[in-house]
């Protein structure tokens, strides 16, 4: 006899179940987040198989184990030969975890776990590629175009979890590709695939191989128009690591962003590049991203910003011209559209630089995004020298954080930056004052210790 159905409400944010439709979800505070979903009625989820290790899977009663008895080693992590990846992961794949790979459609999420599959069986590592958007002459088509795979690779074209399991169970691979999580479904589910249930048990069920037989399993999913991975953020809570792929399609640089990471930090940023036989690391974006620069024209000036343990140099362009409108347009790209006010604010105020009768657009070369205060004083100055159309040195690297008082805020790893600009040739630093006195006289370059925007001002 067929089990009856009844129609269940979900929460798209958290994943919060009602029996009825509501305006604001009551775990997440959400509104307009709940879609609805028909189920089984009465129908019981599979029991969950133990994840602790081989206890669980050889049906033995798992025993609680002292922490000092349990052996880690660093050694235990997988390299996957691409440096930039590594250094997101936190020095390599562990074995056993979960990753999530979030992404624009077409920003390469595919093609970067195609060049890691590539990567690991070249050392001799088993993986198993299983999609369920693309055949396997597609996929074929764009190993081609990466290079040469050998015969530790396995493609599998797949949606149904059930299959998916028993074939992982007798195939033992050492890595798990899920192209993507959204087309994936669990017959014990009755709803459609890419809904809130399906997305949460197929992760389930994935968790439960990942840990259980102790296979590294990266999961793809797609993103909503807000940047966020579809489906329930319960998913982004299950797995072990969350990172995003970033980037403009139209422009050849990539960020793959760690948001959440079990096994390392979550500042560490990897860049590539995208290139006719798949994505390229840039082992040097400070160097990249400075390629092309005007010489001189006013309105440029070079920051540094500190994502993790990594300095990036790059270059703040503005331009502030007189509005022919009643109401002055303000537009920014790479940086917080807010915050480029507030410092247009400060300048106004602080500064006596009359902006309100001004358009004033402000970019970020090289389609990064940002968001370090650091960076604030680089967009002061870029600012004051579009408006008064005065050239600033090539040379010379501004950082620092601007408050509203105008003053100029310390900022975190000062000598770390000064360090990379001496290396690629910059001749003078303007930098908070405060930042000055622990690192004068180390570098040969000139160090200019600032203490608010005027101050500033007047150096440029």
């Amino acid at each position: 006899m067929a089990k009856a159905k009844k129609s269940v409400f979900f929460c798209q944010n958290c994943g919060y179940e009602s029996s009825k439709w509501l305006g604001q979800c009551p775990g997440c505070r959400e509104w307009n987040s709940f879609v609805e979903e028909t189920v089984s009625a009465g129908g019981k989820a599979a029991p969950a198989k133990g994840i602790s290790g081989s206890e669980g899977r050889t049906g033995k009663k798992n025993e609680p184990v002292r922490l000092a008895e349990i052996q880690v080693r660093e050694a235990d992590r997988v390299s996957t030969n691409m440096e930039e990846l590594d250094r997101v992961l936190g020095g390599g794949i562990v074995p056993g975890s979960m990753v999530l790979v979030g992404g624009d459609p077409g920003i390469g999420k595919s093609t970067l776990l195609l060049q890691v599959c590539r990567q690991l069986t070249i050392q001799g590592h088993k993986v198993l590629y299983i999609s369920g958007e693309e055949s396997l002459r597609q996929i074929k088509l764009r190993a081609k175009r990466i290079g040469e795979f050998n015969e530790h690779l396995y493609l599998l074209c797949e949606t149904n979890l059930e299959i998916i399991r028993s074939t992982i169970e007798r195939l033992k691979p050492e890595m798990v590709v899920i192209d993507s999580i959204q087309t994936m479904y669990n017959e014990e589910v009755s709803s459609a695939p890419g809904s809130v249930s399906q997305v949460r048990e197929s992760t389930g069920i994935l968790m439960q191989i990942a840990k259980g037989l102790g296979i590294s399993v990266f999961i793809v999913g797609h993103v909503t128009k807000d940047g966020s991975v579809a489906g329930p953020r319960v998913l982004e809570h299950m797995v072990d690591t969350v990172l995003y792929f970033e980037g403009d399609r139209q422009l050849a640089y990539r960020i793959l962003r760690g948001v959440k990471n079990r096994f390392g930090s979550t500042n560490e940023i990897g860049v590539f590049e995208m290139r006719e036989k798949g994505l390229e690391e840039v082992k040097n974006p400070s160097q990249a991203l400075l390629n092309g620069r005007p010489t001189d024209a006013s309105g440029t000036t070079v920051v540094c910003s500190v994502e993790g343990t990594r300095p990036i140099l790059i270059e703040i362009q503005a331009l502030v011209t007189r509005t022919n409108f009643g109401l002055p347009r303000r537009t920014s790209v790479g940086i917080d559209y807010n915050r480029v006010n507030l410092l247009m604010a400060v300048l106004e105020k602080r500064a006596g630089i009359r902006l309100g009768d001004c358009d004033a657009y402000v970019n970020l070369a090289g389609g990064m995004k940002l968001g370090e205060p650091a960076i604030d004083l680089g967009i002061v100055l870029s600012l004051v020298s579009s408006y008064k159309n005065q050239v600033i040195d090539e040379g010379t690297l501004i950082f620092g954080e601007v408050g509203l008082s105008g003053e100029v805020r310390g900022v975190s790893m000062a000598e770390t930056r000064v360090r990379e600009a001496e290396k690629l040739g910059f001749t003078s630093c303007i930098m908070p004052k405060t930042n000055v006195e622990g690192i004068q006289g180390k570098y040969k370059i000139k160090l200019i210790g600032v203490s608010n925007i005027k101050e500033a001002m007047e150096h440029i």
